[in-house]
């Protein structure tokens, strides 16, 4: 079961700044991410969200790995591992669908969640952050249709 982690307001701050996607970030908007977001951890196994949940969240992972699991017609398939400083869940909230996949945590796993209005509200005052978003989206969708057009079933491991 997840659980919010015990995480003081300064702590979470110094931990958004060690963050490289987030590092224009000023310190005063570094402060209203801090404080309106959670860190949540995940034990080994333990799901962060199912595909079709509805999303409201997107999740920034601080430590451990989690595995990007889609339903195919032929069972469940493993597409991709995602690791620290990386994001996962935009799509949800960026196109207001339900979840596309399934991701569970490979590992031990904390992850600072935030909600949709605060991570709109980063990708609109800093566009860098917005660039990067579209980067690291655009090179999931290239390595995922590589991997479709192979015969092997090898996870993709992102890079952030």
């Amino acid at each position: 079961m997840s659980v919010d982690k015990e995480t003081d307001l300064d702590s979470k701050v110094d931990l958004l700044t060690k963050i490289p996607l987030l590092s224009e970030l000023s310190a005063p908007h570094r402060e209203l991410l801090a404080s309106s977001s959670r860190i949540l951890a995940f034990e080994s196994g333990e799901i962060l969200f199912h595909q079709g949940d509805i999303g409201d969240t997107a999740y920034l992972i601080t430590a451990g790995e989690a595995e990007v699991v889609t339903e195919g017609a032929d069972g469940n398939i493993a597409i991709a591992t995602i690791g620290k400083y990386q994001f996962i869940g935009e799509v949800a909230i960026l196109i207001d669908v339900p979840r596309t996949a399934t991701v569970v945590a490979v590992t031990d796993l904390t992850a600072l969640v935030v909600s949709k209005e605060m991570f709109y509200r980063m990708v609109t005052d800093y566009p860098g952050i917005a660039i990067e978003v579209m980067r690291e989206l655009a090179s999931r969708l290239f390595k995922t249709t590589a991997q479709v057009g192979r015969s092997d079933t090898e996870t993709i491991q992102f890079s952030g």
